[in-house]
């Protein structure tokens, strides 16, 4: 259960990401909650995977930019699964600039905290 509710926070965060930064569109040939509900699919699960190795992996010059180093991190991720749900399932989130998807990063960290704690999904 904590998967899902942590995938509904996730698809929720990247809504508000979409509808408020521009430069982050829908590309889907469905439905546009489709399109939200496959790339936050794809963030959730490489969040849960690849995320902690890039975390380690980073963690030196994180610790010299004083931890904004990690907004990067989250934008890699960002463009990462941008990429695999555009080009596997033809459906999701299209990215078109750097600054846009740092600002989605951003967006997106800060509306899925709120709703993390707001649901209990951080406590699993």
């Amino acid at each position: 259960m904590g998967f899902i509710l942590r995938w509904i926070v996730t698809a929720i965060a990247v809504a508000a990401a979409v509808w408020i930064v521009p430069g982050v569109e829908v590309s889907s040939a469905t439905e546009s909650w489709v399109g939200v509900a496959v790339f936050a699919l794809l963030l959730a699960l490489l969040n849960m995977s690849i995320k902690p190795i890039l975390q380690v992996l980073s963690l030196p010059i994180t610790c010299l930019t004083l931890g904004i180093f990690y907004l990067v991190v989250n934008t890699f991720m960002l463009y990462l699964a941008s990429w695999i749900a555009t080009g596997l399932f033809d459906t999701g989130i299209v990215i078109s600039s750097f600054g846009s998807a740092f600002v989605a990063s951003i967006v997106i960290s800060i509306v899925s905290s709120i709703l993390s704690s707001v649901t209990g999904a951080d406590n699993n």
